[in-house]
């Protein structure tokens, strides 16, 4: 006898699928506690030295070189896990550390389109004009011409900053990039740094008095955020002082304190959510809210009832993770007024599943996990709390959000646009991914863009019908920007990145920060060893 499918507000509690082996991934619904953020490999590997002169850092500490096999990683051979739907939609299954098994059906196309390279063209690029490298601090080391050996087709390294940080034992961060009209700003450490996007020259430079501990890769329409800082330089310091700043002007705006929310509020994993003039600090069971023109706080995570820890926001909407106050401590999401913190509606997620990631508040897919029983589900929302549908495929996909140095609810590499959600397929080494899109109306499976032999690809916006991707660079051979159109096609090239002098360099980022904005590629580090040497920090693409 079938089974009646789940109440329309409620996701089909997963059951009677295989578990993979491994530890849980931590962190459901909350920053994990005591995790060294650190303690991760590399997904590049180990290349072959590259040239002196652009201080390449090694792996951050704690990133070991993970034998194939060892507890928590994926086996050389790679085994498929099918997940049968039991109601309505399928529910995904997640594997132990960071991999989620998913089914495709026997009809689907196996002939897909390869993201292959464009080939080359007959006319030579004329020259190869040095690289700028800008009139900043630390920039004087590399001098080598990283068009060097540039092949007819390839389009040219603009300029590349270089950092000379002497700061504390662990390194620093360099979290923050934001491209803004005609200008790319840097966060490093104690200051934003606006250079310009066309050259590389430096225009204005703010400092902070103490580290800059959180920042949110949003802006508002006219080119403002905010970060966080810390009150102090003590070990003991609190990253719990506001800042916003106006990235068009390259001034700072008001500064204040974020008050505590209640007596258990300790302050700890924060993090910013910026959604049109609102912006949301996030921290272990508490959130703050803020109009950032004014800085004027709206509301907070209430005293009573199902009270919201995290407010995230997304094209003028926002939504509140909450924790119930039974005796389950139940999870639930919540529609929210971004002016008032008042919800509009609630869905509440089966016992003992909890928010790991948020793709899109509008339309809003979760991704939602039970620890305990290494379940995983993907869960397409209507504008009213309503659950539309699940989303179900094979391939196996990465829990968990933003860098390997920072958490964050909002995922950057899953992406929303057009109905459709695009995700990348986990790498191992010596094989290739590909990036799958998916039919929020459906759950199902549109098509595939395999990355090609060994390569990596990854989506890096998705606006207007387009998904932009990169597909990111070997020590041998130059990164690639690509388009393809929401309803699937072959992936088209907008920049071929050089494959001589600049491929090493460009390799060598270790979880870059990205953006493809007005034809040019912006890539840059997230943190710096900060030892007074020279240090790769942002790199800039183009025609």
């Amino acid at each position: 006898m079938t089974e009646p499918p789940p109440p329309p507000n409620q996701p089909p509690t997963p059951s009677g699928y295989g578990h993979l082996p491994g530890p849980p991934q931590p962190g459901y619904g909350y920053p994990a506690q005591g995790d060294n953020p650190y303690a991760q490999t590399s997904p590049y590997g180990q290349p072959p030295a590259p040239p002196a002169g652009y201080g390449y850092p090694p792996p951050p500490p704690g990133v070991p070189g993970v034998p194939p096999g060892a507890p928590g990683m994926p086996p050389k051979k790679k085994k498929r896990t099918a997940l049968i739907a039991a109601s309505v939609a399928a529910a995904l299954v997640v594997t132990a550390v960071v991999y989620v098994g998913f089914f495709r059906g026997d009809g689907d196309d196996p002939k897909q389109p390869v993201a292959q390279s464009s080939p080359p063209v007959d006319e030579k690029p004329s020259g190869s004009p040095s690289v700028d490298q800008g009139d900043g601090s630390g920039n004087g080391a590399a001098q080598e011409d990283l068009n060097a050996g540039r092949k007819p087709g390839e389009d040219k390294v603009l300029w590349l900053k270089t950092s000379k940080v002497d700061g504390p034992g662990a390194g620093v961060d360099a979290e923050g990039q934001w491209v803004v009209g005609d200008t790319v700003a840097k966060s490093v450490w104690k200051s934003v740094t606006g250079y310009g996007a066309a050259d590389g020259k430096e225009k204005w430079k703010i400092d902070f008095p103490a580290e800059i501990c959180a920042v949110t890769d949003g802006t508002t329409t006219d080119g403002k955020t905010v970060v966080l800082f810390k009150d102090g330089e003590s070990d003991s310091a609190n990253c719990n002082q506001m800042r916003m700043i106006d990235l068009k002007a390259g001034k700072e705006g008001w500064s204040k304190e974020v008050p505590k929310e209640g007596l258990f509020d300790l302050f700890a994993g924060p993090s910013l959510s910026l959604s049109g003039d609102t912006v949301a600090v996030n921290r272990v069971t508490r959130s703050t809210v803020f109009k950032v023109g004014t800085g004027d706080r709206l509301f907070g995570t209430p005293a009573e009832g199902c009270q919201a820890g995290t407010y995230l926001g997304g094209n003028g909407k926002m939504i509140g993770i909450a924790t119930c106050q039974d005796a389950d401590s139940t999870v639930e999401v919540q529609g929210t007024d971004p002016a008032t913190g008042k919800p509009a509606w609630s869905f509440r997620l089966p016992k003992d599943f909890k928010v790991t990631s948020v793709y899109s508040v509008d339309p809003l897919v979760l991704d939602i996990g039970n620890e305990a029983k290494k379940e995983r589900s993907i869960v397409v929302l209507g504008p009213d709390g309503k659950q539309r549908t699940t989303v179900s495929g094979e391939g196996k996909f990465a829990t968990g959000c933003g860098s390997a140095f920072s958490r964050s609810f909002q995922c950057t590499t899953g992406l929303v646009d057009s109905n459709t959600l695009y995700l990348p397929t986990a790498t191992s080494a010596g094989t290739g991914n590909e990036v799958v899109a998916f039919d929020l109306g459906t759950g199902k499976v549109k098509w595939r863009t395999p990355a090609g032999d060994k390569r990596t690809l990854t989506p890096i916006a998705a606006a207007n019908g387009q998904l932009v991707l990169y597909r990111k660079a070997e020590y041998d051979q130059g990164g690639e920007v690509l388009t393809v159109p929401a309803a699937g096609g072959t992936p088209t090239p907008v920049l071929r990145h050089p494959s001589g002098a600049s491929a090493p360099v460009e390799s060598s980022f270790y979880s870059p920060k990205t953006d493809y904005v007005d034809g040019r590629f912006f890539i840059s580090a997230s943190r710096l060893l900060a030892k007074g040497k020279d240090e790769k920090l942002l790199m800039v693409f183009g025609k």
